[in-house]
């Protein structure tokens, strides 16, 4: 792709140990690297005395005890969600052993949506204690967090804003490292096109994302990631004009850089790009699905 994203590929950390990032924000990475997890879940803890923790990650009880040994002393007194994927959410049972906070979410996973038997790491066993809607600010002692519904990766997806140091928790919807994996029919390639615009429209100095080292340039950085999709769109446009009109043909085109090994989460990508312009009438087929044979109206 033409567009030039400032990934970070090689953050400094220590998995387990609690790095101080702000005055009010640290971050515990877990021991989950993997081809979606990049380093690990990143754990953020708000606040000092009275903190609230963002994402406790996998049920991993290693990565609960670091939690733990972090805010030792302190006292946590709120659980916030981004949204219902295994190394998010599926720690929130093993934290809440060790303290009385209730778990703030948008909702439980897929929000009615139908349940697919391809997608990645769906948590849904999790539902939260409090449902939180769209503004609705969160507050402990000096600090305060805003929830905004951030959709595209998932459906319940959720960021934060911790308006006393402009910063936003931004959850999977933005990622220091790689671009967001977005999977229908959970994730929605217009909802995330649509996230991307309203965070364009914002001011945040500083983004938290859970993968990945902060991001320093919000506004340059978001303005890459949505070049790229836009890009994404019109590369599929053209592999159907030129005849390769499924997504499986299209992958190895439009992915060439791209390990084999990853193509079917390309592909699931790919899919959701090809709904989005469905939606906006620019192709059309028989059926829209993973499997159909692409044409341009």
């Amino acid at each position: 792709m033409a567009t030039e994203i400032p990934f970070n590929q090689k953050p400094e950390f220590t998995v387990g140990v609690a790095d101080v990032l702000s005055p009010r924000v640290r971050r515990v990475i877990a021991d989950n690297p993997g081809p979606f997890t990049f380093t690990g879940t990143g754990t953020y803890i708000i606040g000092a005395g009275d903190v609230a923790v963002i994402d406790p990650g996998p049920a991993d009880p290693a990565h609960i005890k670091a939690i733990l040994a972090a805010t030792e002393g302190e006292s946590i007194s709120h659980i916030l969600v981004t949204h219902t994927h295994t190394d998010h959410s599926p720690g929130c049972g093993l934290l809440q052993q060790h303290c009385n906070a209730q778990t703030f979410a948008y909702g439980s996973h897929g929000l009615g949506r139908p349940r697919s038997d391809v997608e990645f790491g769906a948590d849904y066993d999790f539902k939260p204690d409090v449902l939180v809607t769209d503004g609705q600010v969160i507050e402990g002692t000096e600090w305060s967090l805003q929830c905004l519904h951030t959709p595209g990766h998932a459906a319940n997806h959720l960021s934060f804003y911790l308006a006393q140091e402009n910063a936003l928790f931004c959850g999977d919807a933005v990622m220091g490292w790689s671009t967001t994996i977005v999977s229908p029919p959970d994730g929605s390639m217009k909802d995330y096109m649509d996230t991307l615009i309203r965070l364009m429209q914002r001011d945040d100095q500083i983004f938290y994302p859970t993968h990945g080292a902060p991001v320093t340039n919000p506004q340059e950085f978001l303005a890459a990631l949505h070049q790229h999709r836009v890009g994404r769109e019109e590369q599929a446009l053209a592999c159907i004009e030129r005849g390769v009109d499924t997504i499986a043909d299209m992958v190895p085109v439009i992915y060439s850089e791209l390990d084999p090994a990853m193509y079917p989460a390309a592909a699931m990508s790919l899919f959701a790009t090809i709904e989005c312009l469905a939606l906006q009438g620019r192709l059309t087929a028989e059926s829209i699905t993973s499997t159909a044979r692409y044409k341009i109206p």
